[in-house]
Formats: C-alpha cells, structure tokens, sequence
C-alpha cells in the first residue's frame, strides 16, 4: 500500500468550464480510482485560480466585487467537478487566506533566485505572458492559442532566475526523474527548456491589483504562475509542515497548453525550494469540434454540461476516456456520441447486462462466492503507464468477448431443455466473466459498474429500466 498524490491544473475562474477542464478531472479520477483498488491512499486535489486582471476586469463587467465574482465562479467549478462524478479529496482557491501566506513566505524562500529589472518585450494578455521576439516572429504577431496580436509593454517587475536550474531541470527529464508523457511532449520541453528565459513573476500595482502582494514591496504584485502553481503543496500545508507522506506527486495532470509552465517553471521552483520533483507529468491534448479547434468566434465550442445532460454522466466519461486518446488530440461530434451511446454503451454493455440478469433471474441461477479475480497484467501495465484509452479498450474487447460467448454458448436453448446443471455451468462462467470485465471498467464507469455489481449480488434482480436508456 502506497501514498498516492494526484494533482490537476487549477483553471482560471473568468469563464465557465469547459471540455479542457473536463479531461483534466476525468483522467485524475480515473488515476485515483485506480489506486484506490490497488489499495493505495489517494490524496487528490483540484482548485480554482482566482487573481489577475481578466477576473478584475470580468468583476468591474458585471458589476459586482472581485471576490463575490471569484466566490461564484469557485462554486460553478465545484458544482462541475461533482457532475463529472469525479472523487478529490482537497479543493484550494488561490483566494484562501492560508494559500495566501503560503506563497508569500515561499516567494522569501526563493529570494536568493529573484531580482528586480526592466524588461520590454511582447506579451499576450490571454496566456498572462511575456513571448520572446524568435515566438512573436514565428507566430507573425498573433497568439495562436488567443488569436489577438501580441501587445508591447515595457515595465519593471521582479524575475526569477530560471537559469539556475535548467541543468538540473534537464537531467531530471533525460532520466526520467521527472517522466513526461507523452515521450513527444519530453522532446518538445527539453528544446523549450533550452530557449527559456527568466521569468516575470510580478507585477506593478499600478497594473495589477487584484492578487497576492510581493512581500516587502508594496507596489508590485504577484505574477500568476508562481501563485497558481504553488497550490499543489500549499494545499499539502507546506510550508507550515512537512509534506514528506505525499510529496512528491506521483502524478500531475495538465493540458499540453500549460505543459511548458509545469516542466520549466514548476521544477525551477521546487528545486529552488529543495523539494524533489513530480513523478510523472501527464500531458493530454485538445478536444476539437468536427476537426477544427474549438473557438468562440468560430461558434463551434462545445458545452460540457450540455453534453452531459443528453445522455447522463457515464455517456459522457464513456466517450471522453474511451474515444478520445489519453495523450492526442480528440475529437468531438454529435453525431459520433450518439454512435457510441447508442451501439456500444447501450448495447454492448447495457443490452448484455439485461440478457445475463434476466436469464440468471429466471432460471434462477446462484453464483458461488468468489474472490474477485486478479486484475489481467495487461491492463495492469496500461494503466501503470497511464494508457487509459487502451486500458478502456483492453476492458471493452473482454465485454463484446462475452456478447459472442453468450451467442455461441446459448443458454436460453439450455434452459427450454432443462439441462439444469449446464446452465448453472454456463451463466456462471458469463456472469464471472462479466464481473471481472466490470472490475476493469470502474475507474472509467464508477456509476454504471456499481449498479451492475448490485444487479448480480445474491438475489440477481435484473433492472427495471435499462441501464443506458434509448434517446
């Protein structure tokens, strides 16, 4: 039995969330679940990023204060997070007062690596960061991820010195020290690491108000990274107190947005704290509508809640954790959900859930007592290395395996014929078969595997409505 630490990346509260946010907690559940049936202690985080001046700004648009618009927006996120089904165990708002002085006394432990300077240089307002002239030339002026010009400031703001860890930082991603995943997305931040600057870590005042105040200078804020990003220990207690039982995470999971920030700035920071780094990095892609990537001006941007209010939250972790590569960009239509639901969670696992239960009910089939069966190795494997879409895969090849069985093997012919003692053999064998198939799927189906283990404990009831109901 192991301490196990899960972390996912603390969204910006100026928006509703979104399908990104969505696979962050999906794939950190499906993680803590996992462990959780190995029998490890899961300790899961998930928060809210609550300062800068587009939540300022966004406040001063509607007319209400700063904090009552953080306050609402933490609440939607919460609420969001529940819908998902999806189990943590620490929530923090970089707003808490106990978040707050943590990060304030960790910006005096990095002090030997921060200064104050000058800088000018191009900055996009949506990634709350400066671009380096080589970035703004091959991105012609525009963010890509924003699709706004880059803006020219020039003020003075404090740094903190990067350079001091990038040999550090680089052998801990040549050896795996620190595993980034995919192995593509290792390549990319040892070449950025190689490129990357100091960073600016505050900001004046006069240009930002809402956020945590630069100990010992009160006309400088803090910059967003260094306070966002020091939530995963601040929420542990550090450094009020030794963190040691669950740091470091065994597993951090991010967007390949933000991957740069976690791989870079993040390491920096620890190694500057001399506190080790994350196991592992889990980097996962964008979710695109039809193709494209989702965009507020394209009109094409798909709506989490809506989606799961068509077909119910194992519809939706169904699609999402199966259909959608656990590292690649994905994929999103309406028509393709509907496919999914349809032909394979309502009839491959729902239809064969029916049959089974009303057969065993029928010919009232009793199951030996067992002990549940060792998860395969092969799926052990796949989700040891974080493959969940394969491992998903590995678990739905065994239920269509049983759909076939249950065709081939015809219980229903051995009950006209009274062959008692062949159909107790032959349903058991289905119905095992199914268990243990289930066992697999409940890290990614949580809801839908505990209702099938209530339908075939001792009476086996079969359901009154079908699990995955038609549309």
């Amino acid at each position: 039995m192991k301490n196990i630490y899960i972390t996912t990346a603390i969204p910006y509260v100026n928006g509703m969330p979104h399908i990104g946010h969505a696979m962050d907690y999906c794939l950190a559940d499906v993680c803590a679940r996992y462990h959780r049936m190995l029998g490890d202690n899961v300790r899961f985080q998930a928060g809210t990023d609550e300062h800068g001046n587009k939540i300022d700004l966004k406040a001063r648009e509607l007319g209400i204060s700063v904090q009552e618009y953080v306050d609402n927006n933490a609440k939607k996120f919460q609420e969001f997070i529940d819908k998902l089904g999806v189990e943590y165990t620490d929530f923090v708002r970089t707003t808490d007062d106990a978040h707050v002085r943590r990060v304030q006394e960790i910006w005096q432990k990095l002090s030997g690596h921060i200064y104050k300077a000058s800088y000018e240089g191009w900055y996009c307002t949506g990634c709350e960061r400066y671009v380096t002239e080589k970035e703004c030339e091959e991105n012609h002026g525009v963010c890509p991820d924003h699709q706004k010009p880059y803006e020219r400031l020039s003020e003075e703001n404090y740094y903190f010195r990067i350079a001091d860890f990038k040999e550090k930082i680089r052998e801990a991603i040549l050896s795996n020290e620190m595993l980034i995943l995919p192995d593509y997305r290792r390549i990319e931040m040892l070449k950025l690491l190689d490129e990357s600057p100091d960073v600016s870590i505050s900001r004046p005042v006069s240009q930002l108000k809402w956020g945590v105040p630069v100990p010992g200078d009160e006309s400088q804020v803090m910059y967003v990274w260094l306070d966002a990003l020091a939530n995963y220990i601040t929420v542990l207690g550090y450094p009020d107190s030794d963190i040691s039982d669950w740091w470091p995470a065994s597993a951090e999971f991010v967007g390949k947005d933000i991957l740069r920030f976690h791989a870079i700035i993040w390491p920096a920071m620890l190694l500057g704290l001399s506190l080790p780094l994350p196991r592992t990095l889990v980097s996962h892609g964008f979710i695109l509508a039809n193709g494209q990537k989702m965009s507020k001006s394209v009109g094409n941007v798909v709506d989490p809640v809506e989606v799961l209010d068509k077909y119910g939250l194992d519809a939706f972790r169904y699609y999402f954790l199966r259909h959608v590569d656990t590292f690649s960009d994905g994929d999103f239509t309406w028509e393709k959900y509907d496919t999914a639901y349809a032909n394979e969670l309502a009839n491959d696992l729902g239809n064969l859930v029916q049959r089974l239960a009303t057969l065993a009910s029928k010919n009232d089939i009793k199951l030996d007592k067992r002990a549940p069966s060792e998860l395969p190795i092969e799926y052990r494997e796949l989700m040891d290395a974080y493959e969940y879409a394969r491992a998903f895969d590995f678990a739905w090849d065994k239920v269509q395996k049983i759909n076939r069985d249950i065709d081939e093997a015809k219980p229903w012919s051995l009950a006209k014929k009274g062959e008692v003692e062949k159909l107790q053999e032959c349903m058991t064998g289905l119905i095992c078969d199914l268990l243990d198939a289930n066992e697999m799927l409940m890290p990614f189906l949580p809801t839908a595997c505990e209702k099938i283990k209530a339908i075939f404990a001792d009476p086996i009831v079969p359901p009154e409505t079908p699990l995955f109901p038609k549309q």
